[in-house]
């Protein structure tokens, strides 16, 4: 199976400070010269950066030490040491960084996309030049630099898209996927041929909506069943849901019901959020007047009948979802992570090298 990465614990250091310096002046005619050891450079900080290429957290999974540069120490004529470089750990949006001990947040890059300094660099100690005084005139003194930070972190990625498509294995979610968008994910003729996320984006005029293909759903999901527990928590990341419906399959008439059900033993925010229905396969024979049935049977929800193959009903879908991703949601996406995500962020202090 495919891996797709979106858990790590990395552990991550900022860069001690550099040494203060003791040197004095010695130049022809100057014998005895005053003090001019210059102080040490500042280390180097740990810094989370947000990449919209990444998309996953493969970039973590071999390498789970990052440490920032040590400040270079002072030196003589007063020369300071240069600043240690900082260590810069780029992350896919959406990822969440915790403490790995406490599970406390620290940061939810669904929320903010700026550049984040994690640790700060030690400050470089003291040369002597600071200690000069009239009453001691040649100092043998200076300061170390002080340490850096550690700490170890967990890091999560969850998927956000405006649109998620669920619905149970070979139900058409990637060919869909791949109509409206370019994202190419894999498609063929069996379940379980998506098995990781796949995001693509849909272009309407000046509009863009972001698609979330997500591995198929089974009947007892929620309870380990299948591959989808583990992207359960991926369409807690959507404004909306659309539910494909494969109406050629026995059980189209009770499929959204079953998938409604997995989806709130998960979590209820979830079938609070906007949805349609959208049946599938609509070019095949056997499913003729099944669109029908299906509306039918639920009154109070908007219902699609679509063919990828014959681009039935596809244009009316893409209205749907743009008209999805019109209006506020009855629970928006921030009201939805804080239910997920209750703790507030927390400033780490770290422990010291």
């Amino acid at each position: 199976m495919e891996k797709f990465a979106d858990e790590a614990i990395i552990e991550v250091s900022s860069g001690a400070g550099g040494n203060g310096c003791v040197a004095f002046r010695r130049e022809k005619y100057v014998p005895m010269g005053g003090p001019s050891g210059g102080d040490g450079g500042r280390g180097g900080d740990v810094v989370f950066t947000v990449r919209h290429n990444l998309r996953t957290l493969a970039h973590l999974r071999f390498k789970h030490s990052f440490k920032a540069e040590n400040g270079h120490d002072g030196e003589n004529w007063g020369r300071y040491g240069h600043n240690g470089g900082n260590v810069v750990i780029p992350l896919p949006p959406g990822a969440i960084v915790r403490d790995a001990e406490s599970g406390a947040l620290i940061r939810d890059f669904s929320r903010s996309r700026e550049d984040f300094v994690f640790l700060k660099g030690g400050n470089g100690g003291w040369g002597n030049i600071h200690f000069k005084s009239s009453v001691n005139r040649a100092p043998r003194k200076a300061l170390p630099g002080k340490p850096g930070l550690t700490a170890k972190l967990k890091v999560e990625l969850q998927i956000i898209a405006d649109i998620g498509l669920v619905g149970f294995p070979n139900a058409g979610k990637s060919s869909l996927l791949d109509r409206f968008t370019n994202a190419r994910p894999k498609i063929a003729a069996y379940p379980f041929t998506t098995k990781i996320p796949n995001l693509g984006v849909l272009t309407a005029g000046e509009r863009d909506v972001i698609i979330a293909d997500i591995p198929g759903l089974i009947e007892g999901a929620s309870q380990g069943a299948g591959l989808g527990i583990r992207f359960l928590k991926h369409i807690s990341r959507t404004s909306a849901l659309v539910f494909l419906i494969d109406l050629s399959g026995d059980n189209y008439l009770e499929a959204f019901d079953i998938l409604l059900k997995e989806l709130e033993a998960f979590s209820g925010a979830l079938t609070a959020k906007k949805r349609i229905l959208a049946g599938t396969k609509t070019d095949l024979p056997e499913t003729s007047g099944r669109v029908q049935e299906l509306a039918a049977k639920y009154p109070s929800e908007e219902v699609y009948g679509i063919s990828v193959f014959s681009g039935e009903g596809i244009k009316e879908l893409s209205q749907a979802f743009l008209r999805l991703t019109d209006a506020p949601n009855e629970m928006s996406l921030e009201e939805t992570d804080e239910e997920a995500f209750d703790d507030e962020p927390t400033d780490f202090e770290g422990d010291e090298e």
